[in-house]
C-alpha cells in the first residue's frame, strides 16, 4: 500500500514523502499512530504543504533534540533484577523501563519508541543503548543490570574505596612530612660539618707554627758546635777569679 507520511518516521522517511509499505505495517502501525495517511489524490495535493511545514518544525525539533542528546550523554542507568547463577534474569529490562528511568533521573520525557532496544535485556551486565531522538539526532547511554541488593553492595564498596583513598592520601602526606624532616636534618648535619671543617682549617696554621718552633729548638740542640759553646759558656760562668796570695804579691814586688 502507498502512504503519505505526515511525520518523520525512523528508517522510513520524512513528512511529505510518499512511501510504499507492507499492508500490515501501514494499517497496524503507521495509520493508527497518525504517522501517515493513505496516499489518495486529495492527500497527495497536500504533500508539498506538509513537507514545507514539516521542514520548519524539523529545524526547531532538531535544535531541541540536540540539547536533549547533550544532557543524556554519559548517562548511566542501573537496574536491579532477580537472576540465576548463570546471570539470566527472572524477568527483563524493557524500553519502557529505560524511558521511565530516564525521566526519573533527568526529568526528560522520552517516548519508549525512541529507545532503540531490539529486544528486552534478559541478562546481568552492562551494555550501550541508543536513544534515537530524531532521524539524524541520537545518543547512547549505559544500562547496567545488577542482581537484587547489588546497588547497596556497590555503595558499600564505593564507601570502602573512598576510605581507602583517604587512608592512602594520609599515608602519603605523612611520608612527605618525614622526608622533609629528614632533608632538614641532613641539611643541618651538613652545615655543622662545614662549620667544623672551617674551624679546623683556621687552627692548622697555629699548630704548624708551634711545630716549626719545636723543630728549630731540637735542631739547634743537636748541632756539635752549639754543645761545645754551651759548655764553654758554662765554664766561664762557673769558675770565679782566684784572689792573689801574699807570695804571689811578694814575687811581683821583687821583680
Amino acid at each position: 500500500m502507498k502512504v503519505l507520511l505526515i511525520q518523520d518516521v525512523d528508517n522510513l522517511g520524512y513528512a511529505g514523502d510518499v512511501k510504499k509499505v507492507a499492508n500490515g505495517f501501514g494499517r497496524n502501525y503507521l495509520l493508527p499512530q497518525q504517522l501517515a495517511v493513505l496516499a489518495t489524490p486529495g492527500a497527495l495535493k497536500q504533500a508539498e504543504t506538509i513537507r514545507k511545514t514539516a521542514e520548519k518544525h524539523r529545524a526547531q525539533e532538531t535544535e531541541d533534540a540536540r540539547a536533549i542528546a547533550n544532557q543524556l550523554t554519559d548517562l548511566t542507568l542501573v537496574f536491579e533484577r532477580r537472576a540465576g547463577e548463570t546471570g539470566k534474569l527472572y524477568g527483563s529490562v524493557t524500553s519502557g523501563d529505560i524511558a521511565e528511568a530516564i525521566q526519573e533521573k533527568t526529568a526528560i520525557e522520552i517516548d519508549r519508541r525512541k529507545v532503540s532496544l531490539h529486544e528486552p535485556i534478559r541478562n546481568l551486565g552492562e551494555q550501550e543503548v541508543s536513544i534515537k531522538l530524531m532521524i539524524d539526532v541520537s545518543t547512547t547511554i549505559q544500562v547496567e543490570v545488577l542482581p537484587l541488593g547489588g546497588i547497596l553492595e556497590r555503595e558499600r564498596l564505593s564507601q570502602a574505596e573512598v576510605d581507602q583513598i583517604e587512608a592512602e592520601a594520609t599515608d602519603e602526606a605523612e611520608a612527605m612530612d618525614e622526608a622533609e624532616t629528614a632533608d632538614e636534618a641532613e641539611a643541618t648535619d651538613e652545615a655543622e660539618a662545614t662549620d667544623e671543617a672551617e674551624a679546623a682549617d683556621e687552627t692548622e696554621p697555629e699548630v704548624a707554627v708551634e711545630a716549626e718552633t719545636v723543630d728549630e729548638v731540637e735542631q739547634a740542640e743537636t748541632q756539635p758546635g752549639a754543645e761545645v759553646a754551651t759548655e764553654a759558656e758554662e765554664s766561664e760562668i762557673e769558675e770565679p777569679e782566684t784572689p792573689a796570695t801574699d807570695e804571689t804579691a811578694a814575687e811581683e814586688k821583687v821583680e
